[in-house]
């Protein structure tokens, strides 16, 4: 007689990736120095813009007069150890919404006029945003570079190198993500509910919600009364373009016309 066979695991997009992919998404971001951790300290800013680059450094933009750009110049090495903390928010309004946090630890500096001109152009390639048109009028670009990553989310708490940030790719639908879960959410109830099928017993009375979406499979959150809970559906295979990620959501529905036409 051969042991029962346990449910296999969805598989999940690994640290590196999940936290490459909350970078990616540019959430609420705030700076907080390195070194204070006084806790009745006001010492929590929210950057005018901030922007993670592929190789993990980021550039933030301060206006000119703000503290943390007049202490750089103050200090003797001319850059402050500095925090950056990026919130991934749910794309639907949860009881909580919080999904992950990505802390940037590192060192914060000031760059030139010129290469802080071909920051902002290599960023405007990847998103226009017209903050960047007031660099050097009223706003000074600072450059943080990293010297560690730590990812919190569901699937617990990582700490990551640089390089190994470097090399991950952010997932492929994170720009879309959002978009596409508010639609599903106000347009495809019935989507929802046939959803529910996946469920534990004691989950199917819990409010259903859209969380997340990534190459491997959809995330529900079930808000019940006795808490929230994350349920991970896993795709057949990892999908890579909407038209794959089409099949693997009808194949989760249960989709009559994809049963009909399995070979």
């Amino acid at each position: 007689m051969t042991q029962t066979e346990q449910p296999r695991r969805p598989q999940t997009p690994q640290p590196a990736e999940r936290a490459k992919t909350i970078a990616a998404r540019g959430g609420p971001a705030v700076l907080v120095p390195a070194l204070d951790r006084r806790p009745d300290a006001d010492l929590r800013v929210v950057p005018t813009l901030q922007h993670v680059h592929a190789g993990g450094r980021v550039s933030v933009l301060l206006p000119d007069d703000h503290p943390i750009v007049t202490g750089i110049r103050e200090t003797e090495r001319g850059e402050l150890a500095m925090m950056l903390e990026i919130t991934d928010q749910a794309p639907v309004e949860l009881r909580e919404p919080v999904r992950g946090l990505l802390w940037i630890t590192g060192w914060l500096r000031r760059i030139d006029e010129r290469a802080a001109r071909a920051r902002a152009v290599s960023i405007a390639d990847v998103k226009a945003d017209e903050r960047l048109l007031d660099l050097g009028h009223g706003l000074t670009m600072l450059d943080l570079v990293p010297v560690s990553f730590v990812l919190a989310d569901a699937e617990g708490t990582h700490s990551l190198t640089t390089p190994t940030f470097s090399a991950a790719s952010a997932d492929p639908f994170c720009h879309y993500e959002r978009h596409w879960l508010r639609h599903l959410e106000c347009a495809h109830p019935d989507v929802i509910d046939q959803l529910a099928r996946h469920l534990p017993d004691e989950l199917i009375d819990g409010r259903i919600r859209p969380l997340g979406i990534d190459r491997y499979g959809l995330r529900l959150r079930v808000e019940c009364d006795n808490g929230d809970h994350d349920v991970r559906l896993g795709f057949s295979r990892p999908v890579a373009s909407p038209t794959q990620l089409a099949v693997e959501l009808r194949k989760l529905v249960g989709c009559p016309f994809l049963r009909a036409h399995r070979r």
